[in-house]
């Protein structure tokens, strides 16, 4: 119930309504992936999920940021279901990756933004190696790649509240890890199948 108000609330506040081109909603296990301009493209991005596949569809989110007081990880964790990471753990030897590969494993779906932090321009920046791991060691599971448009506008940094811009959630066509594809070629090639969906955005 908190769940389809929090949905309700995102898309009265900023729209968010999926597009779907080249793909569908589907149960089997996926990895959508996006470009990150703000701290609501988490919640947007779980919303455009149709109901029936959030429950094992897994945001990927910042420990530092969602698990930071009570009421965020209660959002994380308690109502969208979230993996949260500690981006510091990879300097220590922690294998960051782990509890993502265990949800993919069980047969679930993950949202991920392989930038790795926020974003102030329209179109995204050099992806970093995670995304890639996951496609080598899981060839079954879909990459999905999601466009975000307008995010940054609606929630840029250092704002409190959302800006009532409409915001919009593409879907684009599967794709898969190439046979023999380097981790550099496969990075640019999901980064600009993210950036053919954003149509004519071109601001900066």
């Amino acid at each position: 119930m908190i769940g389809g108000l929090l949905v309700g609330l995102a898309r009265f506040l900023v729209g968010g309504q999926p597009e779907w081109h080249g793909s569908a909603p589907s149960s089997r296990s996926r990895i959508y992936f996006a470009n990150h301009g703000s701290h609501l493209d988490t919640v947007l991005l779980w919303a455009a999920i149709p109901a029936g596949h959030r429950a094992t569809t897994h945001p990927v989110a910042a420990a530092d940021y969602w698990g930071r007081n009570r009421l965020t990880r209660y959002i994380a964790i308690g109502i969208l279901g979230s993996v949260l990471v500690d981006r510091r753990g990879q300097a220590s030897g922690v294998d960051v990756l782990k509890p993502l590969e265990d949800e993919l494993q069980r047969g679930d779906s993950l949202i991920i933004f392989p930038e790795g932090t926020r974003g102030s321009q329209a179109l995204p920046g050099p992806f970093k190696s995670g995304l890639y791991r996951l496609a080598l060691n899981h060839p079954q599971t879909e990459l999905i790649p999601v466009y975000l448009e307008n995010l940054s506008r609606a929630f840029p940094r250092g704002a409190f509240l959302p800006i009532p811009v409409s915001c919009r959630v593409r879907f684009g066509p599967a794709m898969q890890l190439l046979p023999d594809e380097s981790k550099e070629d496969f990075l640019e090639r999901a980064r600009q199948a993210v950036t053919d969906l954003s149509g004519d955005a071109a601001w900066t």
